[in-house]
């Protein structure tokens, strides 16, 4: 990483984006975003707003020039109306050679613990793949790995304390025995700013120093917000239609089948070495008071104005 220029980070007002931003700034970067939401930052001066401008390359390599590293946090979670994985995956692609371009010396890629190109979870075969794209089109790259991550600005884990805090029983969907490694959105922003300052190709799963069962997971946040919600085990099939009935009352999408399928099949969870600090205990300890207690939706973040 040189010691002048500046830096561009995809979505720096959202979660894993925003994350990277801070760390940024607290070192002394100078910080561009490409982003869909430019009103959002308001007159802050500190982030260089530009628009994504996907339609236009051209205009996307000039928000690119001069810039020492671009961090790529792009993806979806679910279709949603001209939104989809297909889509996604043709963005990265575009992202990725604009930066090439524009002459950018390093990207580091923000993808998911076991991406895999034949997973018949489109999420997981869409971040493969766009590994696969990053790696072909720039020599100087990094892809960053998180499993379930944690932190300020968290859906998942503010969904669970929410579902805790209002409703008697919790569907955990199976045995609950299927293992997850929570690593906080700080952790995996210092690992992407760290990765940055080499040069060679680098692939590190981001995962917290805790492991746990995901009913194990679900009891640590009911105690933390004090819930005596009962946790039950369900048939997957039920719990998808739980969430879906929740989904259509919250006017959101709480759980996909490849989230779902996913989480049972232990792709949240790497035996990798520890790369993050920050226990989910701890955490919880901070925030349990006030974790849960409003809904975060995923359709007012990522796509209402």
């Amino acid at each position: 990483m040189s010691d002048d220029g500046f830096d561009v980070v995809t979505g720096a007002f959202s979660y894993t984006g925003g994350a990277i931003a801070r760390e940024l700034l607290r070192r002394g970067r100078r910080v561009r975003t490409l982003t869909g939401h430019p009103a959002r930052w308001g007159a802050n001066p500190a982030v260089d707003v530009r628009p994504y401008d996907l339609d236009d390359p051209d205009a996307l390599v000039r928000s690119l020039e001069g810039a020492d590293t671009f961090y790529s946090t792009y993806w979806v979670r679910f279709r949603h109306g001209e939104t989809s994985f297909e889509r996604a995956i043709e963005c990265s692609g575009l992202l990725f050679g604009s930066a090439r371009r524009a002459g950018v010396r390093r990207i580091v890629h923000v993808s998911v613990t076991n991406p895999d190109p034949n997973s018949p979870f489109p999420y997981f075969r869409g971040k493969a793949i766009v590994e696969e794209m990053l790696a072909a089109t720039c020599p100087s790259w990094a892809v960053v790995r998180p499993s379930v991550v944690f932190g300020h600005g968290d859906i998942l884990m503010n969904n669970i304390a929410w579902l805790l805090r209002r409703f008697p029983l919790f569907a955990v969907p199976g045995d609950g025995r299927y293992r997850v490694r929570p690593v906080h959105v700080d952790d995996v922003a210092e690992l992407c700013v760290a990765l940055a300052s080499e040069d060679a190709p680098a692939t590190l799963d981001a995962v917290g120093p805790d492991t746990f069962t995901f009913e194990e997971l679900v009891e640590r946040i009911r105690d933390a917000v004090g819930s005596r919600s009962r946790i039950v085990h369900v048939d997957p099939r039920v719990a998808r239609l739980a969430a879906s009935a929740i989904g259509l009352l919250v006017r959101d999408v709480l759980l996909t089948d490849h989230e779902l399928g996913g989480l049972m099949s232990e792709k949240a969870y790497s035996d990798a070495p520890t790369t993050g600090k920050t226990r989910f205990t701890d955490w919880l300890s901070d925030v349990g008071a006030e974790l849960g207690r409003r809904y975060a939706s995923e359709l007012e973040r990522h796509f209402k104005p």
